[in-house]
C-alpha cells in the first residue's frame, strides 16, 4: 500500500479525498476498473497522494455501504461484491478498495464505463461496447455461456456447503439471504452476452458447482494430477487424480497435502499457526483459481524430496519470475476468484504470493518461494525432507527416553507412530489415532497416559483433540 501511495494516479490507481461520505462518482470508477484491468482505489487520499484520512466515526458505515452497494444490481449491474480494507497511516484511517478485472461488462446507473489514464469515461456507442466484450471474451474464457445448463446440472449439496462456509467466514454476508438461483445470478455465474443477446450459466458455474459428469461433458480434458515422487522418482509413491468441482477439488488437494507434508510449530505473535496449512491453502487456491480451463494440459501438484511444485495452463499477464515486493495481482478467472473469496478460502488478491513468500523460509528452513508466469504458471516451494527423516530418529529417541523400560517394543513403535502422526496432523482424536494404528480407542487412551510429557489434550471432550506438547515440539525444532 505504501508503494502505491508513492505513485501518481493512473489507469489502475485512483485517489479520492472524501472524508465523510462515499464519493458521488465512486461507482463510475469501480465500474470502469472492472471493465478494464482492475486497480486500487483509496478513500481519504487527495489527488497528490497526501493522506487526509476518513473520519473515524463513519469509517465502518462507509465500508458496510460499499459492500452492500457492490452487491446491489441497482447500483452495480451485474453485482461484483467488494471487500474494502481499513488501514491506518499517520494515525489517520484510509479505506482501500481492491478492484479486480472482471470477465463481465458492468454498468452503474445503467451506463457502461471504461478506464483510461485520464479517468473514467462513458461507453455508449455499440462498437465500443463490442470492443470491451471481445476483449473480455478472448481473455476470460470462464465467462463462456452454456445455454443448455440448468439448475439440475449442479450438485445441490454444494449449496448447503457454500452457505456454511460463507456463514463461518461472515455471518452477515448478504448472499445468505438468497436462494440458490439468486446466488448464481448475483455471483456472476449466470450472465448475458452483450454481443449476441445470449443468456445462461457460464463455464465458471459448471466448474464451481457442476456435477462430475456435467463437467466432463463440457471440458473432458479437465483433471488435476497430484503426485508424490520422493522414493519412486520415475513414477510416483502416491497419486491423487481429481476430476470434480473446484470446491471439492480444493478440499481433496488440501487432504493430500496433510497426508504427505509435515507441519511445523510456529508462533506468529503469541498465536500458533500451521505453516503447512497457511502456505499450501494459498498454493492450492492459486492452482485452481488462475488456471486456463480451455487448455487441455492438466494441472499438476508434485511433491519431491526437496520441493513442492505446481504447474497449470495459463493465460499470461506478463512473462518470467514474479517479484513479491513489486507486482500487480491479476486474476485469470475473476468470477472463480471472487467466489473463493466469499468462502474464506482466499484473501484479497495478491495476498497469497506475499504470505507464501514470507513464510516459506520458516517452513523449509531454506530457499525462497518461486512464482513463474508464462504459458504455464509454475510455483516452487522448497522442502527439507531430509530434516523430516531425521525427526523420525528424534521421535524414536524421545519416546524411548520418556516411556518406562517395562513397555515392550511393539507398544513403543505404536507410540512413536502416534507422535509422528500428531506432528503431521495436530488435533487428531482417539478414533482417528485408533484407525491409523489399528488398535482400539481404549488402547489409545492408555497410550496417552504413557505420553503425558509429549502429548496433551486440548478443547472440549467431544470436540477437542490431541496435540504435541511444547516440550516435544522443542525436541523436533532442535533436531
Amino acid at each position: 500500500m505504501k508503494r502505491l501511495l508513492k505513485q501518481k494516479e493512473n489507469i489502475s490507481l485512483e485517489f479520492k479525498k472524501d472524508r465523510n461520505a462515499l464519493p458521488a462518482n465512486l461507482f463510475e470508477t469501480i465500474c470502469a476498473m472492472l471493465n478494464r484491468e482492475g486497480g486500487d482505489i483509496f478513500l481519504g487520499i487527495d489527488d497528490k497522494g497526501n493522506v487526509k484520512g476518513v473520519e473515524e466515526n463513519v469509517v465502518m458505515k462507509l465500508v458496510t455501504d460499499l459492500v452492500n452497494l457492490s452487491n446491489n444490481p441497482q447500483k452495480l449491474d451485474p453485482p461484483f461484491i467488494l471487500f474494502p480494507q481499513v488501514h491506518e497511516i499517520d494515525e489517520r484511517k484510509v479505506i482501500h478498495i481492491q478492484v479486480p478485472a472482471s470477465s463481465q461488462i458492468h454498468k452503474t446507473a445503467k451506463i457502461i464505463y471504461d478506464r483510461s489514464n485520464d479517468g473514467d469515461f462513458k461507453v455508449e456507442q455499440p462498437h465500443r461496447i463490442a470492443e470491451i466484450a471481445n476483449r473480455k471474451r478472448n481473455h476470460y474464457t470462464e465467462g463462456i455461456i452454456y445455454p443448455g445448463l440448468r439448475m439440475e446440472d449442479f450438485k445441490q449439496e454444494l449449496f448447503i456447503k457454500i452457505r456454511n462456509l460463507i456463514r463461518s467466514n461472515n455471518p452477515a454476508h448478504p448472499w445468505l439471504a438468497l436462494d440458490d438461483k439468486q446466488i448464481m445470478e448475483i455471483s456472476g455465474l449466470w450472465k448475458k452476452d452483450y454481443l449476441n443477446g445470449q443468456e445462461g450459466f457460464t463455464l465458471a458455474s459448471a466448474l464451481l458447482l457442476g456435477k462430475d459428469d456435467v463437467i466432463q461433458q463440457i471440458i473432458p480434458h479437465f483433471k488435476i494430477d497430484a503426485l508424490v515422487r520422493i522414493n519412486n522418482t520415475g513414477r510416483y509413491d502416491d497419486r491423487l487424480y481429481i476430476q470434480t468441482n473446484l470446491i471439492e477439488a480444493y478440499e481433496q488437494l488440501m487432504d493430500f497435502v496433510t497426508r504427505h507434508l509435515p507441519d511445523k510449530f510456529y508462533l506468529e505473535g503469541d498465536q500458533r499457526i500451521s505453516l503447512r496449512t497457511t502456505i499450501f491453502r494459498e498454493i492450492t487456491a492459486n492452482l485452481i483459481i488462475h488456471r486456463e480451463y480451455t487448455n487441455a494440459a492438466p494441472a499438476t501438484f508434485v511433491i519431491y524430496e526437496d520441493r513442492a511444485e505446481t504447474e497449470n495452463p495459463n493465460n499470461p499477464h506478463g512473462e518470467g519470475p514474479i517479484d513479491p515486493t513489486n507486482f500487480a495481482p491479476f486474476p485469470k478467472n475473476p468470477l472463480i476468484a471472487k467466489f473463493f473469496i466469499q468462502l474464506g478460502r482466499v484473501e484479497e488478491l495478491g495476498s497469497g504470493v506475499l504470505t507464501t513468500s514470507r513464510l516459506t523460509k520458516e517452513y523449509a528452513g531454506k530457499g525462497n518461494a518461486e512464482f513463474l508466469e508464462g504459458s504455464t504458471f509454475k510455483t516452487i516451494i522448497p522442502l527439507n525432507f531430509r530434516n523430516t527423516v531425521s525427526s523420525v530418529d528424534t521421535v524414536t529417541d524421545t519416546v524411548n527416553d520418556t516411556v518406562s523400560d517395562t513397555v515392550n517394543d511393539t507398544v513403543k513403535q505404536r507410540l512413536t507412530k502416534i507422535i509422528k502422526e500428531l506432528n503431521r496432523q495436530p488435533g487428531l482424536k482417539s478414533k482417528d489415532l485408533a484407525k491409523i494404528t489399528g488398535v482400539s480407542e481404549v488402547s489409545i487412551r492408555r497410550d496417552m497416559q504413557r505420553l503425558t510429557l509429549l502429548v496433551e489434550f486440548r478443547g472440549a471432550p467431544k470436540t477437542g483433540g490431541y496435540f504435541l506438547t511444547s516440550y516435544m515440539l522443542s525436541k523436533l525444532d532442535n533436531r
